[in-house]
């Protein structure tokens, strides 16, 4: 398959999937999803694929999630919000292979979600997680937050997407975010040898140990398609504009008496 946004490539039994938007830190606009949805479909049901690596190109971020510049209410694709986002994350969690998150820079907002999903996360020092909703006008009504709750716990979760701080690689570490913190020249290397000891495994058991772990949060998926609903609701209010404008301007949005963009 031709892909513009992501780069696919499959060897040894390892399908490595990259967003390739390093100018937009790796931001995903709806064509992103598309395509990554597309990837996600042909290495998981390909028999021959073992493990599938999810990455960001460059070294500035792994993804910094939804690209405002492909925000005006609601983004530029299909979907309840403008971008089948809920799609691929379900995805991510079907595909009977596990998926490893390479985090080499930033990873927040829905950056920071799919890492979150991803089976397993092994990130370079220079890491860095997050969520910035609340200061974007946005949220992610699903497995960004009620997942989130599962990996980190209650409090740890409603701390990251209240008040939106940035976590080192090895805060992310002690908050149970990631499995391994590793020099940023050996990130590679980690990543590959963690793919090894995977191919070196039963599929079909790691297939069904993966369905066992995600029976226990299947609910979540229901959470989500409602709260989608109400996030694309809210994208068409004053408050959810005034954040996104407020971001595109570089400027500190107000929330509480938000302006009408352009105004």
């Amino acid at each position: 398959m031709a892909y513009d946004d992501i780069l696919y490539e499959a060897q040894d039994g390892v399908a490595r999937i990259t967003i390739n938007r390093p100018e937009r830190y790796n931001a995903f606009r709806g064509q992103t999803v598309e395509e990554l949805i597309r990837a996600f479909q042909e290495a998981g049901w390909d028999r021959s694929i073992g493990v599938i690596v999810l990455a960001g190109a460059g070294d500035k971020a792994f993804c910094t999630g939804g690209d405002q510049t492909a925000h005006e209410g609601q983004y530029d694709g299909r979907g309840t919000i403008g971008l089948p986002i809920e799609e691929l994350q379900s995805l991510i969690r079907d595909v009977p292979k596990p998926v490893i998150a390479r985090v080499q820079g930033f990873a927040i907002g829905g950056g920071n979600v799919l890492a979150t999903i991803c089976d397993l996360t092994i990130a370079s020092e220079r890491a860095q997680f997050g969520q910035v909703g609340p200061k974007v006008g946005s949220v992610d009504p699903g497995f960004g937050t009620a997942y989130l709750a599962r990996v980190v716990g209650e409090k740890r979760a409603r701390e990251i997407w209240y008040l939106c701080r940035r976590y080192t690689a090895q805060e992310a570490l002690a908050l149970g975010l990631v499995n391994a913190v590793v020099p940023h020249e050996a990130l590679d290397a980690e990543v590959a040898r963690w793919c090894a000891e995977l191919m070196e495994r039963s599929p079909t058991a790691l297939a069904i140990a993966k369905r066992s772990f995600n029976a226990d949060t299947e609910s979540i998926r229901g959470i989500a398609s409602m709260g989608m609903q109400a996030l694309s609701l809210y994208y068409d209010t004053d408050e959810s504009r005034e954040g996104a404008a407020a971001f595109r301007e570089k400027r500190k949005p107000d929330f509480r008496s938000p302006r009408k963009p352009g105004a």
